[in-house]
């Protein structure tokens, strides 16, 4: 129901006797409305909320699947919309947060930053049952609580290996988290925060990527003395939120690997291609998209291609340059 565990914990002993259905397959559909029984009962209001919104009945279908479907509580199951969401949703004739602004994940936040945690994995995180059920309060894995909370779901399954990869529900869950984790990874506060992504996805769009790096870098001011030692994943976690937050309005492809990411922006005019390195230099990085071939795939394509390489200095704990090529 992602609802956590806790109340099963050692303390309230009289409790271990309980069968625990949260992964039981004839239970999936318990606590959620499927896409069944969406349409056989609310067709109507179906057709009144496409009207309201001035979209066709199947693009307001396909976008309520987006926002509020997708929860799935053991493999191979039917998704599961968001029940609250949803209502509320059909209740206001307007998509919003509904379920994500019930409660603030400080909570988890927190744990994932104690643990050092690198936020690319989140969206193809794979673990075993017993982990997703599991709950220790000592354990230096935030995922089983992340999981069981209904921030993460199951997206699919190695029978072999008996592994679910797990991934955001959906778009309510995924914007509405990596939003909430931006003013806690970056030099931003939480009333800026959107304002600052409506930004950067103006510059992106009208091809300005010197005021698009030049806020990039205000984001990295005032590092705090102890994400140092973890600088890297801090610059990886901090690129992860602001692309992630990013590509909800353009395509974004994001790569890491040691001490380098590789990053494929596309708007509807422009291409960007960029590399970045830490304690390398910013031709480097742009050399390295020339040896790796990183633009090919879009040689015949019609918009204006940038090729960027930028660097990150340890010593001033920010972007230190970036060159681009047109």
């Amino acid at each position: 129901t992602g609802v956590t565990k806790f109340g099963k914990v050692s303390v309230f002993s009289d409790l271990n006797n309980l069968d625990d259905i949260s992964m039981r397959k004839e239970y999936v559909g318990i606590c959620g409305v499927s896409d069944q029984e969406l349409h056989d009962n609310l067709d109507v209001e179906l057709h009144e909320f496409a009207e309201a919104r001035g979209v066709s009945y199947d693009k307001l279908c396909d976008d309520l699947k987006a926002y509020y479907d997708g929860y799935h509580f053991t493999h191979h199951s039917i998704g599961m919309y968001n029940p609250f969401s949803l209502l509320n949703a059909f209740k206001y004739k307007e998509f919003g947060s509904y379920w994500f602004e019930t409660g603030t994940p400080t909570y988890l936040v927190k744990l994932l930053k104690k643990h050092h945690y690198d936020l690319e994995r989140m969206a193809r995180e794979e673990t075993d049952s017993q982990v997703l059920n599991s709950i220790d309060s000592e354990s230096t894995n935030p995922i089983p609580v992340i999981y069981q909370s209904g921030y993460l779901t199951i997206k699919g399954y190695n029978e072999e290996f008996g592994m679910y990869r797990l991934g955001f529900p959906n778009r309510e869950v995924e914007e509405g988290f990596v939003r909430f984790l931006l003013p806690f990874y970056a030099n931003v506060n939480k009333v800026e925060s959107p304002f600052e992504i409506q930004k950067f996805v103006r510059e992106v769009r009208s091809g300005d990527y010197d005021s698009f790096f030049r806020r990039l870098q205000s984001f990295f001011a005032d590092t705090t003395y102890e994400v140092i030692r973890e600088q890297e994943l801090h610059y990886e976690n901090v690129l992860f939120i602001v692309f992630k937050l990013v590509g909800f309005y353009t395509r974004v492809e994001y790569h890491t690997s040691k001490g380098r990411i590789d990053l494929v922006l596309q708007t509807d005019r422009f291409i960007y291609v960029m590399e970045f390195k830490l304690d390398g230099t910013a031709e480097e990085a742009l050399q390295q998209i020339h040896d790796k071939h990183y633009a090919l795939p879009f040689a015949s394509d019609g918009r204006k291609l940038f090729k960027i390489g930028v660097n990150f200095s340890a010593e001033t704990r920010n972007i230190e340059k970036w060159v681009v090529e047109e």
